[in-house]
């Protein structure tokens, strides 16, 4: 049950687009099964009578316009998100050394990212948090100074917050005291959900009071007044299905709008600072409309690997799959998240990651839930080095990608694009899931293959250049060379920034030939 159950399902979003130029959402928050196996017909159960089920004709960029439209669009990113590195360390006080010395190999960084800010719990699962969200003085001692210093020398700080309170913190009984957690069904004492080796309550959002407790007292006061720019709110998935909420509404239903409850609590403490637009942060859970109010979609915990449904490759497929209902601006843990049962990073699998995350707007490492067990960004030179040779490029792409963002704004089309949505009259463009557009004009081919040096790449019908010599490539399948720093990617010709790109990825492979 690693991958979770019926109660765990990080977005379980009741809508599909279909290659025979139709969508369909249902609109019911009970538990839902969608059968396609039929050649026949589709088959949709619910638990409960849908309100409606909704349809929408025309081509897939027409249907992701209208599904967007119909579930709320992300606003534009700021430019400090996509304009270098989000460095992701949890070692305390020595982040700040490390993050010195990523920065003097040439790394470009927007942002440091301490998800430890409140402390840790060390578990047989790994290095894990203490959910009580706020400044922990023993591992951070003088945190307000160095958030002001990296401040003014241009680097933004991001924690952590999920909307969980662990049973032996402050927080925890400050919520108690107030009656903001949900309760057990045979009693009024807090359900406590056990989330290995620990307790946590749960803050029932379905009280406008606690809502806004969180949204203040924690968010507001805690992570913005105190100087953070950004923060990972995590989970938002895991509402236990036997508890009470104080709104009486049936758990089995609650569950699935509960990360649109947590999203509203996050944008809501940002509202209260004008910081939207801003501040950013980003969720792996969702539900219909959680895009309204959550400007980033993350792709959750990969396995450190190259496996086919946990791997590095899902991260893609992942992408392209919540680009259709609205989450334009989506990333990924560069190097992966879960290490277990010995699964551990090797070097080829972070030169992939690094490729793979250049080109995407956010450019975030995380050293995952056993960092001491894993190689990191900083663990060699080599390592070091390419990182710092992508992030550099991944800054350099921000022009662009302002350009896709604002398109994405307009129109709800993601950044990164399923081949189909801009052909869709190619029938292979509906079945490649390890390629994607780039905004309209990139076309993406990172190495997800363990041990490869090369991969097949699928050009649909346009004018295409190879975006580091400007040679011209034809529609169809080419297999192409992909070492390290050197994904294939391509541009259209017709591009608006064609010459910009053109010139910017000379100049990158340039730089790439001295990393081997």
């Amino acid at each position: 049950m690693a991958g979770g159950d019926y109660w765990t399902s990080n977005y379980p979003q009741p809508t599909f687009l279909s290659s025979a130029g139709y969508a369909v959402h249902v609109d019911c928050d009970a538990f839902q099964t969608f059968d396609f196996t039929s050649p026949a017909a589709h088959q949709l159960s619910a638990w409960a009578i849908p309100a409606a089920v909704e349809f929408w004709l025309g081509e897939p960029a027409a249907l992701v316009d209208q599904l967007s439209a119909r579930f709320g669009r992300q606003p534009m990113l700021p430019d400090w998100a996509m304009g270098g590195a989000i460095i992701g360390l949890k070692a305390g006080d020595a982040s700040f050394a490390r993050l010195d010395a990523i920065r003097a190999a040439g790394t470009a960084v927007s942002a440091l990212w301490c998800e430890d800010w409140c402390g840790i719990r060390e578990t047989s699962f790994g290095r894990r948090l203490f959910w009580d969200w706020q400044w922990h003085r023993a591992r951070y001692t003088d945190l307000p100074a160095r958030i002001a210093a990296l401040k003014a020398d241009g680097i933004g700080f991001l924690g952590y917050a999920n909307p969980y309170l662990a049973v032996d913190g402050p927080l925890y009984a400050e919520a108690k005291a107030a009656g903001y957690l949900a309760l057990r069904l045979d009693s009024d004492a807090p359900y406590d959900v056990d989330f290995g080796e620990f307790l946590a309550g749960v803050v029932d959002f379905t009280n406008p009071a606690a809502a806004d407790w969180f949204a203040e007292r924690i968010i507001g006061r805690e992570m913005l007044d105190f100087g953070l720019i950004g923060w990972m709110a995590d989970f938002g998935e895991y509402l236990p299905t036997d508890l009470r909420l104080f709104d009486g509404s049936d758990p089995m239903e609650a569950h699935n709008r509960w990360p649109v409850l947590w999203a509203e609590v996050n944008a809501r403490a940002l509202a209260s600072r004008r910081m939207t637009g801003e501040a950013v942060f980003f969720m792996r859970a969702g539900w219909t409309g959680v895009g309204a109010h959550c400007p980033l979609h993350w792709a959750g915990d990969q396995l450190v690997d190259f496996s086919r449904h946990d791997g590095i490759g899902t991260a893609i497929t992942g992408a392209l799959s919540a680009g259709l209902v609205g989450n334009a601006w989506h990333h990924a843990d560069c190097g992966g998240y879960t290490s277990l049962h010995g699964i551990v990073r090797t070097a080829e699998l972070m030169h992939r990651w690094f490729d793979f995350c250049a080109f995407t707007p956010v450019l975030r490492t995380h050293e995952g839930n056993r960092p001491d067990d894993n190689l990191q960004i900083d663990s060699t030179p080599a390592l070091l080095a390419h990182f710092a040779l992508m992030s550099r490029l991944h800054a350099a792409l921000a022009p662009y990608v302002r350009a896709a963002g604002a398109e994405a704004a307009a129109s709800g089309l993601p950044l990164m694009r399923a081949l189909f949505l801009h052909h869709p009259d190619d029938r292979l463009c509906w079945t490649i899931q390890d390629q994607y557009l780039y905004g309209r004009d990139l076309l993406v081919a990172p190495v997800v293959t363990e041990g490869a040096a090369a991969r097949p790449v699928y050009l649909p019908d346009d004018d295409w250049r190879c975006l580091y010599d400007g040679t011209p490539h034809a529609a169809g399948w080419h297999e192409r060379a992909a070492p390290n720093g050197l994904p294939p990617v391509f541009v259209r010709a017709a591009a608006p920034m064609r010459e910009a790109l053109l010139a910017l990825g000379a100049a990158h492979a340039a730089a790439a030939r001295g990393l081997a």
